[in-house]
């Protein structure tokens, strides 16, 4: 089933019907105290944001994607391979001062970066930087969270010294029953190796469905406004030749 862009698995409408009471507050006490649907468009907006990000959203479109993560006011959302922190900040504009956004990167990762992300989420106050492994993505005192975002980064951990199934099972233990992972990256064809995650910075969608699925999460809905159809999948996405292709999935820890 297709509902406003997103493609729903017909297994999974009692999942989503149940996380859409949760998040309206029908039997969860932090549900209950979690906001109603933002408006994303205008949290973009706001004044106070730096002119680079709102040349990155021309490219990265962030809109539609808020939406589909369901990110609310409240919530505590862990952002997986932060880089210099775009996308943390969004996630931590939207769930607002009553809730709290960990961006992760490696410790060794970019120095530039890391130093960036820092700044950020020291400006923002509600964010809290995370240098840790991605497969040791968060300490023992982060837990039940209620969303984490990956978005454009789970490809280079196919070329990295990272154990996948140890992390795909940390950010398993780290959600709430009812929580979800969404993750984003640009796609590669249909079987294609995971060498092309060093090669072309992309992942074969069905990988990461197979590796998630395994540490126990359900698929709940997939997004296609980043989809472009007519992208051959043969170039690097770090020197695109053409609009490149991009997978979005949403899983679910079952409650």
């Amino acid at each position: 089933m297709r509902v406003s862009g997103y493609r729903f698995r017909p297994t999974a409408v009692a999942a989503v019907l149940l996380a859409a009471l949760a998040s309206a507050g029908f039997g969860l006490s932090r549900a209950a105290a979690q906001g109603a649907v933002p408006d994303y468009a205008a949290l973009m907006a706001a004044p106070d944001r730096s002119e680079a990000d709102r040349q990155a959203d021309k490219r990265r479109d962030p809109v539609p994607f808020l939406a589909f993560a369901g990110l609310r006011p409240g919530m505590k959302v862990l952002d997986m391979g932060a880089g210099a922190g775009y996308s943390t900040e969004l996630d931590a504009r939207v769930v607002g001062p009553t809730g709290i956004v960990y961006g992760q990167n490696q410790p060794d990762f970019s120095e530039r970066a890391n130093g960036a992300l820092t700044a950020r989420l020291a400006a923002i106050k509600n964010g809290v930087v995370l240098l840790r492994p991605f497969d040791d993505p968060v300490p023992a005192d982060v837990h039940d969270l209620d969303a984490v975002t990956f978005l454009f980064f789970y490809h280079d951990t196919t070329y990295m010294a990272v154990d996948r199934a140890q992390m795909d099972r940390k950010l398993f233990a780290a959600l709430k029953p009812g929580g979800v992972l969404v993750i984003a990256d640009h796609a590669a064809k249909a079987g294609a190796d995971i060498s092309v995650g060093k090669s072309l910075h992309r992942i074969d969608e069905d990988v990461v469905r197979r590796e998630i699925e395994a540490a126990g999460f359900k698929l709940i809905a997939q997004g296609d406004f980043w989809h472009h159809p007519d992208d051959p999948r043969d170039f690097s996405s770090l020197k695109p030749t053409g609009s490149v292709d991009a997978f979005v999935l949403k899983f679910q820890k079952p409650m």
